[in-house]
């Protein structure tokens, strides 16, 4: 990059095709087993060379967004330059697209972002996984798109999934914060932890082999959420994607839901059905990545 240039970088969309909460460390946080995907749709980062370090944010999922030190943008940003001992600064422009607080770690892929273009732009390497884990949970897994990731421990624990999921995915976000504090709490009070982990995917060869595998996982953290009043309209957006899907479940602790498909076309289809059914509904369709 040159002293002058604009970068660019999309933040993609972090799905949890699956979550398996197996146990509670004494500090407080949950062990898990995740396979996380990616789809090309996110939000966007633009960063140019600047004396200060500073953040504007803009697009259709601005509102409520912070443009100062609590906005994990700046975060990372701050973390990567104390590490790194870079003093120079940046201007950051974040457009958020993604409905925030949907569990689908708009955030944290903010911050792998902004690691990466920063990274580039000050010429330092970017922050490893254990580097990142501070910021949150889900950066270090964010870092690693856009291959497909399983995920253990508190998130530190990352390898590349032995499948990459290949198709379609149809997101739909109600418009309902779940916090995810709250969402934890009330698993551990309300319910046990239920292991077994993540079944191999030593035999998942193709995309029959790894519906018969999801078919298999779980997401604990969805009956929390629409069986608790949290957000109970989670069985009703699970209940307007399942027609045609291979599968569907919620991504992270929610609220959005995804519904996976084997081509564009089947995609487009139900998420134009949605969107049309539910206009007040954020809904997308979009491609696994890479």
């Amino acid at each position: 990059m040159t002293n002058n240039a604009v970068s660019r970088r999309t933040a993609p969309a972090k799905i949890n095709l699956t979550l398996h909460l197996t146990g509670l460390r004494e500090d407080g946080y949950h062990l898990l087993e995740s396979l996380v995907v990616f789809a090309d749709v996110g939000d966007h980062l633009t960063v140019r060379p600047a004396q200060a370090l500073t953040l504007t944010v803009d697009g259709p999922f601005a509102n409520g967004v912070p443009s100062d030190g609590r906005n994990l943008v700046l975060m990372a940003a701050e973390r990567l330059r104390a590490l790194r001992g870079v003093t120079a600064g940046a201007a950051i422009t974040l457009t958020k697209a993604l409905p925030h607080g949907a569990g689908i770690g708009g955030g944290s892929s903010d911050a792998a972002a902004t690691i990466c273009l920063l990274a580039d732009l000050w010429q330092v390497p970017p922050l490893s996984p254990e580097e990142a884990l501070p910021l949150g949970a889900d950066v270090p897994v964010c870092l690693c798109a856009p291959h497909a990731t399983q995920m253990r421990g508190i998130g530190e624990d990352l390898s590349r999934a032995p499948y990459q999921p290949r198709g379609w995915l149809v997101l739909v976000n109600p418009g309902v914060v779940v916090p995810t504090r709250d969402v934890f709490a009330l698993h551990d009070r309300l319910y046990p932890f239920t292991p077994p982990d993540l079944e191999p995917m030593d035999y998942v060869k193709d995309a029959d082999d790894f519906a018969m595998w999801l078919a298999g996982q779980r997401n604990d953290l969805t009956k929390v959420a629409s069986e608790n009043q949290i957000a109970p309209v989670v069985q009703e957006v699970l209940k307007a994607l399942r027609p045609l899907a291979i599968d569907t479940d919620m991504s992270g602790s929610g609220s959005t839901c995804w519904a996976l498909f084997a081509d564009q076309a089947r995609a487009e289809s139900c998420a134009k059905s949605i969107a049309a059914d539910h206009p007040d509904w954020w809904v997308s369709a979009a491609r696994i990545l890479p």
